[in-house]
């Protein structure tokens, strides 16, 4: 296929061509994205300085966090220039980095709620072994794992995609670099490309979700023969997590599990994965956890200790 690439930049269409709607937007996403960095870091510091949030369970909460805030700020500060500026403008180099990097922290984000599941599992199903299976070596090989098999699917997202012919038009009906938009304005035939998209996306989204669904139904099979005070808890801890994987993969698998084509509701469900999603994790995470909430306060308490001296 000969690569006759034309196109040194292109012009996204954003959220809304409405300059006083772009405003708003401007004013509530800056909120959202604030949010995001607080409270994802707030749940880092939370998780590193307190001797008694040492389990697996907060060792891969504070590495879901760190992802958050990674993933939302490869999009959130573009989006948010855009608001700003009637020609919303970004160079080919940079529109297949942001494709690369928004697939690398979303795929990873994926691979760890799911060993999260995993190690849910393992704490309620099997929790005399739990000590000997979910031992610290394993937890750092599972995220190591997981970002491996990140960066060796965005290598092949962002590979499909350089490899496409661009000789115009360049508008991006979108807020961001994506499969879906970039493979409707490829000069050639894109049905292939898009299957071989599709499974490495949408099997990835599909078959991590479907190991969640049949974990948390093993785990709610086997609550029923804890003890209530112990039931709770673990639903509550199980509560959090299920709330999580529904709001990020629902929308992924909407987007993903699908050929080459878009649909005016991509751009509003998207919001969901990258921005909503991130922004929400910290709250869900600590509103349902005592020890999160318990740690968070001593932390305010010797800070302000600190600052009285």
């Amino acid at each position: 296929m000969e690569n006759t690439n034309n196109v040194s930049e292109f012009i996204l269409l954003g959220l809304t061509q409405d300059q006083e709607l772009q405003r708003v937007c401007f004013g509530i996403f800056l909120v959202f994205y604030i949010a995001i960095l607080f409270g994802n870091l707030l749940i880092i510091v939370t998780i590193k300085s307190s001797p008694r949030l040492t389990s697996p369970m907060y060792f891969f909460l504070s590495y879901l966090s760190f992802v958050d805030m990674c993933y939302s700020s490869v999009i959130v500060p573009k989006v948010l220039a855009d608001f700003l500026v009637k020609k919303k403008v970004i160079s080919y180099v940079g529109c297949m980095t942001q494709l690369f990097t928004a697939h690398f922290f979303g795929c990873t984000e994926i691979f760890l709620l799911t060993a999260m599941a995993y190690d849910r599992y393992i704490a309620i199903c099997k929790p005399l072994h739990y000590t000997t299976i979910i031992s610290k070596s394993v937890c750092s090989w599972m995220v190591a794992v997981s970002w491996l098999g990140s960066f060796v699917h965005s290598m092949v997202q962002t590979l499909l995609t350089v490899h496409l012919p661009f000789c115009g038009p360049n508008e991006i009906d979108h807020y961001l670099c994506d499969v879906h938009p970039l493979l409707k304005l490829a000069c050639t035939d894109t049905y292939t490309v898009g299957l071989l998209m599709m499974a490495n996306s949408g099997m990835i989204c599909l078959s991590c979700f479907l190991v969640l669904t049949v974990s948390y139904i093993v785990i709610l099979l086997t609550l029923r023969t804890h003890s209530s005070e112990g039931r709770l808890k673990a639903l509550s801890t199980c509560a959090s997590h299920i709330t999580v994987v529904i709001l990020f993969f629902g929308p992924c698998i909407f987007i993903y599990m699908r050929p080459s084509t878009t649909f005016s509701e991509d751009k509003s469900v998207t919001v969901f994965y990258t921005i909503i999603t991130p922004m929400l994790n910290p709250f869900i995470y600590t509103l349902r956890n005592e020890e999160v909430k318990s740690a968070m306060r001593k932390l305010w308490s010797r800070k302000r200790l600190w600052s009285e001296k």
